[in-house]
């Protein structure tokens, strides 16, 4: 005898539509089973309809919005605490905290993208930049008593001839390099590494200024310059340059926008400095890099909240969001790895003071491989 449920479900749940086998791997299903003990694929032969499609994304929806918002009142009310109950098996009641993690991270940097002004940034770039020193532009500035006094004044500052004796001395550089390229290339090519490397990305610099190379390929043809790997690095790192010369506010935007994914490189590293600060205690690696990611996202929960009310109120509260959180980070410690005050206190420094160190390590590497990339 079969076993029907006694609730009649609606929809395309219905008893109708249920099938003896799995769609999705095969597996055998009584009328019974609303979805496959095996792959947890809904136990459904009717086809999607537009409603049934919205149905299914809004109860998606509503599942992950509970455990959501029991994350959060965990993550907010009970600093440590959550890790624990996540490790020790309570895991379907939160979300993920990896997934979590992503998600705020990747909001938080589009509110800052959104609230920056990095692509005002592009005016000051090569292609709107005004000479560096500009002595016509500076002297009509000054003001003097009488329309005599400046004339004096400018026929002083024409028998100097400053303002083309500073052009000629930023262009003599670049002209010895385009009067003879391949003979300019030849030379630096003999010097050591370090001077050699960067003295051919300020000869690539200055022929794709002039020149409008655009391809590694297009420079060895034109110059006879060898297609090593040494050159093709130098190449494309000078023509990174000169595209972040033209446009910085562009560069700044691209380099934000890969600082999510950086997050998830630099957490297993400093995840492994608390493993080696609580050795003694029997935590596995994954459970600290899980208390490293509770943590984090608390962080960016509370600097979400801080560019909220800075962009409502128009005022700068991100000094009194950090306070909150090093408070936070204290309880979260406390709570988590139940030592004293004192040894918590301790480690509390050592570990923030390393969390800066593999910070500016991870931001420096950041810069060099979007310069490299860019």
């Amino acid at each position: 005898m079969e076993n029907k449920p006694t609730i009649q479900p609606k929809g395309r749940y219905e008893l109708k539509y249920r099938g003896v086998d799995c769609l999705n791997c095969g597996h055998p299903l009584e009328l019974s089973d609303k979805y496959c003990p095996n792959c947890s694929q809904a136990n459904s032969t009717k086809r999607l309809t537009i409603l049934d499609f919205f149905e299914e994304f809004l109860a998606n929806y509503v599942s992950y919005d509970s455990k959501l918002w029991r994350t959060l009142a965990a993550l907010l009310l009970r600093p440590g605490k959550i890790t624990k109950e996540y490790i020790s098996g309570r895991r379907l009641s939160y979300t993920n905290p990896f997934r979590f993690l992503l998600s705020l991270s990747i909001i938080y940097f589009l509110i800052l993208s959104i609230n920056s002004e990095f692509e005002s940034f592009n005016k000051f770039g090569s292609a709107n930049k005004r000479p560096f020193i500009d002595l016509n532009t500076e002297f009509n500035n000054l003001e003097f008593e009488n329309e005599a006094e400046r004339k004096i004044a400018l026929a002083q500052i024409d028998s100097l001839r400053l303002n083309k004796y500073l052009k000629n001395t930023i262009d003599q550089k670049d002209s010895m390099v385009l009067a003879n390229p391949k003979s300019y290339f030849n030379q630096i090519d003999t010097n050591g590494l370090s001077d050699r490397f960067f003295k051919k990305i300020d000869f690539f610099n200055t022929t794709i200024k002039h020149d409008t190379i655009y391809y590694f390929d297009e420079s060895t043809e034109k110059f006879g310059i060898p297609s090593t790997r040494e050159n093709k690095m130098a190449f494309n790192l000078a023509n990174s340059l000169v595209e972040i010369e033209k446009r910085p506010g562009t560069f700044l935007n691209t380099l934000f926008s890969k600082l999510p994914f950086t997050t998830f490189f630099f957490l297993p590293f400093f995840s492994f400095f608390i493993w080696l600060v609580y050795i003694r205690k029997k935590y596995t690696y994954t459970d600290h890099l899980i208390f490293s990611f509770h943590n984090q996202s608390l962080l960016f929960i509370l600097l979400i909240v801080s560019n909220l009310l800075n962009a409502v109120f128009n005022f700068s509260s991100e000094g009194l969001f950090i306070l909150i959180f090093a408070f936070y980070l204290y309880k979260a410690m406390r709570n988590f790895y139940q030592q004293g005050r004192v040894k918590t206190v301790i480690k509390y420094f050592f570990l923030n003071t390393i969390f800066f160190i593999l910070g500016i390590i991870a931001i420096t590497i950041l810069i060099a491989q979007s310069v490299f990339t860019y």
